[in-house]
């Protein structure tokens, strides 16, 4: 063989044991460029959080765990859930992500509501009559007039009158002669015959209907009267007038109906999960709308009535009520700030409302974000508390889950697409969720039957955990994320 031959031999040689090595070596030891990648550590693919210095099997479910090279971007190796998204750090700060740890607050619960205002039953007076007669006049006091006390209200005609007026006359009489005349059984003691007998007669002419001014009057003229004045017991608010000019009217004819309005009552429309936020002397704020007003009223020591026509407890205010600002009948705003109990809560808008389900994006992982169902309960101010679906720890995002909710929904999307929803039910692992490929999905090795349906396994550790309580992952198929499916619309 020459010189020349043996030369172009090694080279064949060599570009010959190059190729063999280029592709028979393991995949992403050397980069395109030459080189060997470092691992930086290994991954249990359906957990991320998960990490291990050295290769080996994850505790979880028994699948070899992925190596991580230098330079590589960790979110691609993994296997998510449905509906679950990796979005990387730098993609999270570009979108405004936050996320908050969930926890037990013991913050305020603001109610608004709407209430009636009332006059104050026990401040309320009916001016009647106590013989039947007539009407001789009215003075102008419609409903709605304010009177103050003693005030001429109306003019009437009985002939009973006449009768109280002469014995109340005489017995005053009687006192007068009498007077200064000591009881013989006890000296010291003025004779009170006359002056009961007085006060008798007043009592009488005051049941039937004469006020305190003309009675006076009657005393110092000795003058009996044909009619009789009607006057206002108290300053207030005609609320009703019942009478007219010459009516004429029975006994226990009720004349006028007067409200002392200086104190009210509002009636306020509660729903009974509401109740415990109104305890007895609570403030509360009240809005006259129309005057743009603000005062505040209490909660009455009086619990509150159901009505079976809205449904609602009526509950009881009471309120000052300076300038006569609250009138019978007025509607006005309440607004109510309470302490709630600790409760397990999040900010109210890291819930996504979609109409018939409501749900979070949950950090699982480093960067990665599940949609999961919750059921809420009232609101706490800016908070909102959440019955179900979430544990204290759990960390959710508050800002930036539209985004994630998009991304979410297309991918979810194209695997939907890809096959049929009971299909992809079947090719996932219902404890872990391990997304499986057909053959091994359907080979038979790791594979349990609940309910007349065949349901497979990444590992003989997921089946064992299926097989001691299938009926809490059958019913979920991913454990507790929320599967956003075709339409838009999100199922369990």
């Amino acid at each position: 063989m020459n010189k020349t031959a043996a030369v172009s031999a090694v080279l064949l040689i060599a570009l010959g044991a190059f190729v063999t090595g280029r592709y028979t070596g393991k995949p992403g030891q050397r980069p395109e460029g030459g080189g060997a990648r470092r691992v930086l550590y290994y991954v249990d693919s359906m957990h991320p959080a998960y990490r291990s210095d050295k290769p080996g099997i994850a505790p979880d479910c028994g699948m070899p765990l992925e190596p991580v090279y230098e330079g590589d971007d960790p979110t691609a190796k993994l296997q998510l859930r449905v509906g679950a998204v990796a979005i990387s750090q730098e993609k999270q700060q570009l979108v405004g992500v936050r996320v908050e740890t969930v926890g037990r607050n013991a913050g305020s619960r603001s109610v608004r509501t709407t209430g009636r205002v009332e006059a104050d039953e026990t401040r309320v007076h009916r001016v009647m009559a106590g013989t039947e007669g007539w009407v001789q006049s009215l003075q102008n006091n419609p409903t709605g007039t304010i009177v103050k006390q003693n005030e001429l209200l109306a003019t009437v005609y009985s002939k009973e009158f006449r009768n109280a007026e002469q014995a109340y006359l005489s017995s005053l009489t009687s006192l007068e002669r009498v007077k200064g005349v000591r009881d013989p059984s006890d000296p010291g003691r003025m004779n009170g015959t006359g002056d009961a007998s007085l006060r008798i007669n007043e009592e009488q002419l005051r049941a039937l209907g004469m006020g305190e001014p003309q009675i006076k009057e009657l005393g110092k003229t000795r003058q009996t009267t044909r009619d009789v004045a009607v006057s206002s017991p108290i300053d207030g608010i005609v609320l009703s007038r019942s009478i007219a000019p010459g009516q004429r009217f029975e006994n226990g004819t009720e004349f006028y109906r007067i409200a002392d309005l200086t104190k009210v009552w509002i009636i306020a429309d509660i729903f009974a999960d509401e109740a415990q936020w109104f305890r007895p002397g609570a403030r509360v704020r009240v809005t006259v709308r129309e005057r743009a007003r603000t005062l505040y009223a209490t909660v009455s020591n009086n619990p509150p009535l159901f009505d079976p026509a809205s449904r609602t407890l009526k509950l009881r205010l009471e309120a000052d009520n300076p300038g006569f600002q609250l009138r019978p009948d007025m509607f006005v705003d309440l607004e109510f700030n309470g302490r709630a109990p600790a409760a397990l809560t999040v900010p109210q808008e890291a819930v996504l409302d979609s109409g018939r389900q409501k749900i979070v994006y949950v950090e699982t992982a480093d960067d990665v974000f599940e949609p999961r169902a919750v059921e809420t309960g009232n609101a706490q101010g800016d908070r909102i508390i959440v019955l179900h679906g979430l544990e204290e720890g759990d960390r959710v995002v508050t800002s930036g889950n539209f985004l994630i909710d998009s991304e979410s929904r297309i991918r979810s999307g194209k695997v939907v697409s890809n096959s049929s929803k009971n299909e992809l039910a079947s090719n996932r692992d219902p404890v872990c969720g391990m997304q499986l490929d057909a053959k091994h999905a359907h080979d038979g090795s790791h594979t349990a039957k609940y309910e007349g349906e065949t349901f497979s396994f990444c590992s003989e550790k997921c089946q064992k955990k299926f097989e001691q309580d299938p009926a809490k992952y059958a019913g979920e198929k991913v454990g507790s994320a929320a599967i956003p499916a075709e339409g838009g619309e999100a199922r369990r």
